[in-house]
């Protein structure tokens, strides 16, 4: 029960730090003035939000869960031999529990802001993820399916790497979080980065647009699969590559 308190709490803070960044900080209004971004974080500072939520959030973490904080690094582990497919339903579970919390909780915290407007014909309401007309940039549902594929496939091919056993220890965490930041600030503008399908879900629960709701599938079939081709190809092709090289018997 640690192990899913732990998802649930790391999958909340995830979303909170990332999304809640996009929605409180992100773009900011001078008062009277033009919309403006000249106080807020902008692309940059949203992708650096969701990288720290990873990088403090599985060291504080991790130690009880492993930090997935994410469905498809569940899907990913357990592909790759790393983690019990009788814990992949109350992680998965957990995560999407603690990403929804986090979706309420900002909506909650935006709605004291007098200025706040949930506006469902926005393209990303609530920093939802979406394609064609919901794209940032509006970006075609091809070009959103193969970035979340691939981008998920490097981000499980680094997180598998980097916690295997002949990887530098204690270094998991920040490399992970460098990796997630990495893939925000070239996604973002492509479909407003998800490659979690719990963070997904968390906020197009309250974002007010069925037609984002509708297009969530893609948020959770893609990345899935990206994070299950990772598994499968780091265990069969990659894992014994990085095992150090044995000496044969009498030699140094």
């Amino acid at each position: 029960m640690k192990k899913y308190i732990a998802e649930f709490i790391g999958t909340f803070w995830l979303v909170l730090g990332g999304c809640g960044s996009a929605v409180f900080a992100a773009f900011i209004s001078v008062p009277g003035g033009e919309n403006t971004n000249e106080f807020g974080l902008g692309y940059l500072g949203v992708s650096l939000a969701f990288g720290l939520t990873v990088f403090t959030g599985a060291y504080g973490l991790g130690h009880i869960s492993g930090g997935h904080f994410n469905p498809a690094v569940s899907f990913g582990l357990w592909m790759g031999k790393r983690f019990p497919s009788s814990q992949l339903a109350p992680y998965i579970g957990a995560q999407v529990l603690g990403a929804i919390l986090a979706g309420f909780f900002i909506l909650i915290v935006a709605q004291g802001n007098p200025n706040f407007v949930l506006d469902p014909a926005q393209s990303n309401p609530l920093a939802t993820n979406g394609f064609g007309a919901h794209s940032p940039q509006g970006y075609s549902f091809m070009a959103a399916m193969l970035i979340e594929f691939v981008l998920t496939f490097m981000f499980l091919l680094v997180i598998l790497g980097v916690t295997d056993k002949p990887a530098p220890t204690g270094f998991a965490p920040a490399a992970i979080g460098l990796a997630l930041t990495l893939i925000h600030l070239v996604s973002i503008p492509i479909t407003n980065t998800s490659v979690n399908p719990a963070r997904s879900t968390g906020v197009a629960l309250f974002c007010g647009n069925p037609a984002l709701i509708g297009q969530l599938w893609l948020f959770w079939l893609a990345p899935i699969a990206g994070a299950l081709l990772a598994g499968f190809v780091y265990h069969n092709v990659l894992e014994d590559l990085s095992r150090p090289a044995v000496a044969p018997e009498g030699e140094d």
